[in-house]
């Protein structure tokens, strides 16, 4: 395989436009979530494989608000690009439009950002190319992805902190809609 020391987020592009049909819909007659996060996942290996050269595999997915529901009949398109780079991950950014075909209006329903990891062709993660940022948009988007990765981190951080059987921990409860209907054996 003759990959590339170094790529664009140009190359990443991807878009992927598809008709919402009524096999596509939940029990509301709204287009199943499930159906889009399958198209996200989709456009967002195909992104990540055309960056790196590579077949890629989803590590992680990260924010996936469902802003706007989707109708049966509208024309819905998403757009996938490189934002980030490690050194064998990428994180993809996922924009989710529909369009409704007979008015026109066009509603931003989704946005969200999947961690692809390249894999070579025995399986194992192997280094993507350089990203080349060519404009501010392009390094907005890597500083976004990079704070979201610290929020994360920090996170679990956190996380690790937390005694979920301390006394502070149960009193911290108290500001939120739960009843801890069990005594500490301190």
């Amino acid at each position: 395989m003759n990959k590339k020391e170094s790529n664009t987020v140009e190359a990443s592009k991807i878009t992927l436009t598809e008709l919402m049909l009524p096999s596509h819909s939940n029990f509301s007659g709204k287009i199943h979530g499930g159906y889009l996060l399958q198209l996200m996942d989709q456009i967002a290996f195909a992104s990540a494989s055309k960056y790196s050269g590579c077949y890629c595999v989803t590590a992680s997915v990260d924010t996936v608000d469902f802003l706007n529901p989707i109708e049966i009949g509208e024309l819905v398109t998403l757009k996938a690009s490189v934002n980030y780079i490690g050194n064998t991950s990428m994180v993809v950014g996922i924009r989710v439009v529909a369009e409704n075909i007979q008015t026109g209006k066009i509603k931003h329903c989704n946005s969200s950002y999947f961690t692809m990891v390249a894999k070579d062709d025995n399986g194992n993660s192997t280094k993507v190319p350089k990203l080349i940022l060519s404009n501010p948009e392009e390094v907005r988007r890597f500083f976004d992805s990079l704070r979201r990765i610290n929020q994360k981190k920090k996170l679990v951080s956190l996380e690790e902190k937390f005694d979920h059987q301390s006394r502070e921990s149960l009193e911290l409860l108290k500001k939120y809609n739960v009843i801890v209907n069990y005594s500490l054996g301190i």
